[in-house]
């Protein structure tokens, strides 16, 4: 088994070498770090907003690009967050709480350089698990049907709302949402419209999650940043040279056991369908400083509370592909937009897609390999480039956001409609911010939303209308009971808190 892995890894380390698929590794990490860098954006704006560009390339470069991409903004989020105090994207919060304050003692250059080598540190480790442990859970997703299907998108759904962290009715509210929009359409199997609102035809073909997505993200959070910032931010000073940069690099030994941390459980979390990295990186961090021999430095400019979250940020993005690649559920808003670009260029995410496009998947994982490398070289070389781009006040930066977002929300269907709707969603995606309402949940719904529907009719038809069937498959019903137990996990948590008050005023 691991022979065979090796040489089909051999074989997408070559296709991953093809001179096309090589300037698209170097291109999207370089687009990826600007992208990630830049306050109000981040990967999963950066992937919405860039995927129209892709239907000029075949699939396999295509998606080698957004991953690539995917890989940069990554690394990328640190820069602003320890520069500006401003999260590139909510993937680098925990990185603010030290990078921000080694920035402010004159030590940008140590936290930049602890973020690009722990992430490269959780890069590393989460490809050579994912190589590891794509195969084989492959293999095991071939026993999955309609029934085990539709289980698995009631997990994704549960675990949001188990371990989102958001308010749980805001939660539900949004997933209902994103279902809701999702319905909006030709119905799947009697072809009638459904929810065609006063007649207009451009809503025949329903709701394009791309539309959704840069909406959301990318119109309502720079509506969003604009309104907190006011287009105002303040740029320290970074230093750099040779014998800097030596010196800094001896530092590792400081945050090597936090960036392995960071790197082990940032994958596994981000396997977790709907997890994603953003949890990873505050676990990743808080474990950290508990484990940590003074948990007071931290907070106050520790290299080890920069390097843990980005490890683990890191890794986890490589980590919310597995789940994408081998059963079509993603593991993050990010891959949910990949999911649905792979849709658009005619692949299905699934256990199938190992044996009937095998030179796409291993040209994928080998691309990673390479990406990962490139990105942490040039972030390195390029973090003078990213301060002066950071300078940049943001009233220059979102007029050119918001045009590019013009040109992705119109470029799919070459519809008007969709950009007075893509301008609609980040209105109404800028009101869920203020009203403290997740948005994620929302875009992960609108992608899962047709699959679920699909899977759970395709069942019902097989059982002749009774649900039973669900509780005759194994699978199905074990991740039904996980979902059950994700579901009462935070009034679990409520119970415990409210018991604990009254045993201390009762003693």
């Amino acid at each position: 088994m691991f022979s065979e892995i090796l040489v089909h890894l051999a074989d997408g380390l070559v296709t991953a070498f093809e001179p096309l698929n090589l300037m698209m590794i170097f291109l999207g990490c370089l687009a990826g770090l600007f992208v990630g860098a830049l306050p109000g954006l981040g990967s999963v704006n950066g992937v919405a907003i860039l995927l129209p560009v892709t239907f000029l390339v075949p699939p396999n470069s295509a998606i080698i690009f957004l991953a690539a991409l995917y890989y940069g903004a990554m690394y990328g989020g640190a820069i602003s967050s320890i520069t500006l105090g401003i999260p590139g994207a909510s993937t680098a919060v925990a990185t603010v709480f030290d990078g921000r304050p080694m920035a402010q003692k004159g030590m940008a250059d140590q936290a930049l350089m602890a973020a690009a080598v722990a992430s490269f540190i959780g890069g590393s480790v989460s490809i050579i698990l994912f190589t590891l442990f794509a195969p084989p859970l492959a293999e095991f997703a071939l026993a999955f049907g309609p029934p085990e299907e539709f289980s698995l998108m009631i997990l994704a759904f549960a675990t949001f709302v188990g371990l989102g962290g958001d308010d749980i009715p805001k939660t539900i509210f949004s997933i209902f949402i994103g279902l809701l929009l999702a319905t909006i359409g030709l119905d799947i199997i009697s072809g009638r419209p459904r929810l065609i609102f006063f007649d207009i035809p451009g809503f025949l073909h329903g709701i394009n999650f791309l539309v959704l997505a840069i909406g959301i993200y990318g119109i309502g959070e720079m509506l969003w940043t604009l309104e907190t910032t006011q287009g105002k931010v303040t740029i320290h000073s970074v230093k750099t040279s040779w014998s800097r940069f030596w010196a800094n690099l001896k530092l590792l030994p400081t945050y090597i056991g936090g960036s392995m941390l960071g790197s082990f459980l940032g994958f596994f979390v981000g396997t977790l369908p709907a997890a994603g990295a953003t949890p990873a990186s505050l676990m990743s961090y808080g474990l950290t400083k508990t484990f940590s021999k003074d948990p007071s430095a931290f907070g106050k400019g520790h290299p080890a509370g920069v390097a843990a979250p980005e490890a683990a940020n890191n890794s986890a993005s490589t980590g919310s592909m597995l789940p994408m690649i081998t059963l079509g559920i993603p593991g993050s808003p990010t891959t949910a937009v990949l999911l649905g670009g792979m849709i658009i260029w005619g692949l299905r995410p699934g256990p199938l897609l190992f044996t009937e496009h095998p030179d796409f998947v291993w040209g994928l994982i080998g691309s990673m390999y390479i990406a990962n490398f490139a990105t942490v070289v040039l972030n390195l070389a390029l973090i003078p480039v990213f301060v002066k781009v950071l300078a940049t006040p943001f009233t220059v930066l979102a007029p050119i956001i918001f045009a590019l977002c013009v040109v992705g929300g119109f470029a799919p269907t070459q519809d008007m409609h969709d950009v007075w709707l893509m301008f609609i969603f980040g209105i109404f995606g800028y009101l869920l911010r203020k009203l403290n309402y997740p948005v994620a949940p929302a875009v992960l719904a609108i992608v899962l939303g047709p699959l679920a529907e699909s899977s759970l009719r395709q069942t019902l038809i097989g059982g002749q209308g009774s649900p039973t069937i669900f509780l005759e498959r194994p699978i199905a019903l074990t991740c039904f009971f996980f979902a059950f137990l994700l579901v009462m996990y935070p009034v679990f948590q409520a119970f415990t808190r409210k018991k604990k008050p009254a045993e201390e005023a009762a003693s």
